[in-house]
């Protein structure tokens, strides 16, 4: 049964990118196409209902930043949550992390939490707590692979999983005293108010596929980018993006655009934690295993790096390995005397150790690294960690909710 999940969602995936040939790719397009329409409409009304005051937000009472995008997958989002969680925690913030935990397990029983007073805290309004900034709780299974990876590289960053996110910030407030939320793929998250929101912008494909879900991976139509405080674009490569620029500012006239590179630093062992220079890819004869959005700017990576990638393994985004996948794709590559095996963080999470490690598994960090922008981005931070201004966007509840 999971197999035949994994198969069909690897072909929508096909269909939606155009992979996919003959007559019945094209009749699924156009009843995606159709259906398009359809969520255009739910898209939009959704976003009037909260403009008109008819569904009002929730207010935690302290700073709430959403990092999000108009599109499914592929921006580099957990990146820039890390860097922006990091660079305020560095600055004196007490930062929380709320995540929905998209495909995460749910938890038997809520996690044990007592209020100062001792008592029991209640189990209906538990949260899954993957970390405390102190202490990692839950491993990947349970959180999810985006909060188990910020919360194993993020000391002193608390994170919070539930799928109601207002749950899991009053939490991270009254329990762990966290002043700043840092909200997750929150662009779409109406539910509670953000005082700024980030949104990301991949360069490479802007606007996805062009068309919105199900047709395509948009999940708000571009004119919709009017909602940013500030674009992050990322992805770049040091050349300019002036047309691209213009493009965007037919959308949002006044938000400060951040130019950034996600940029590979190191090789890490998944099983062992030994760390390897980038170089140590070169000429070295690789196969690289995934299961993310868009695996190709990954592959592209690590041939830039010089590695011989000879064998290309795809799984669905956030699909979580078995053994048995694992073992029969090492086979292969033992087969094929493959020298290095090379993944992602995000799917280093996920992996179960095979019943023979002969091939060495290592992933491939990447890390962010403003470009162009360092005065816009150093306003932002500095807005965030004195948000005491009159008036400022930050603290005052915002009406960007056009359509």
């Amino acid at each position: 049964m999971k197999e035949t999940l994994a198969e069909l969602e690897s072909w929508g995936a096909d269909v939606i990118f155009g992979r996919a040939k003959g007559f019945r790719a094209s009749m699924m397009r156009l009843a995606m196409s159709l259906l398009s329409g359809v969520y255009r409409g739910v898209v939009q009304n959704r976003l009037r209902i909260y403009r008109k005051r008819w569904r009002q937000q929730h207010h935690l009472g302290t700073l709430v930043v959403s990092v999000g995008n108009l599109t499914v997958g592929g921006t580099g989002k957990t990146p820039v949550v890390e860097l922006l969680a990091k660079t305020l925690r560095d600055r004196g913030r007490r930062v929380a992390i709320l995540s929905r935990g998209y495909k995460s397990r749910r938890l038997k029983e809520p996690q044990n939490w007592k209020n100062q007073d001792g008592s029991k805290f209640p189990a209906e309004k538990m949260p899954k707590l993957v970390s405390t900034g102190r202490a990692l709780l839950l491993d990947s299974k349970y959180a999810g692979d985006e909060p188990f990876m910020l919360a194993k590289n993020l000391d002193g960053v608390a994170v919070v999983v539930d799928k109601d996110r207002v749950k899991g910030g009053r939490f991270a407030v009254g329990q762990l005293g966290a002043d700043t939320l840092v909200l997750d793929d929150g662009l779409q998250y109406l539910s509670l108010s953000h005082g700024v929101d980030i949104v990301l912008v991949d360069r490479s494909a802007p606007f996805g596929t062009g068309a919105l879900l199900p047709r395509g991976t948009l999940r708000e139509p571009p004119r919709n980018l009017c909602r940013a405080s500030y674009i992050l674009l990322t992805k770049c490569d040091g050349t300019p993006n002036d047309a691209l620029i213009e493009r965007l500012r037919k959308y949002n006239r006044v938000a400060p655009i951040i130019e950034c590179r996600h940029g590979p630093r190191y090789l890490e062992e998944v099983f062992t934690g030994e760390r390897q220079p980038l170089e140590f890819l070169k000429d070295k004869w690789t196969a690289a295993i995934s299961g993310i959005a868009v695996p190709e700017g990954f592959e592209r990576s690590v041939e830039k790096l010089g590695a011989r990638l000879e064998i290309k393994r795809h799984f669905p985004d956030h699909h979580r390995f078995s053994r048995k996948e694992i073992d029969a794709f090492l086979d292969r590559c033992i087969q094929r005397d493959m020298e290095l095996i090379i993944t992602t963080e995000k799917d280093a999470v996920r992996f179960p150790r095979p019943k023979g490690v002969t091939v060495p598994i290592y992933f491939l960090r990447i890390e962010v690294e403003i470009l162009k922008g360092h005065d816009a981005w150093e306003d932002l931070i500095t807005r965030l960690c004195h948000p005491s201004a009159p008036g400022d966007p930050v603290l005052r509840h915002r009406d960007a909710y056009a359509v």
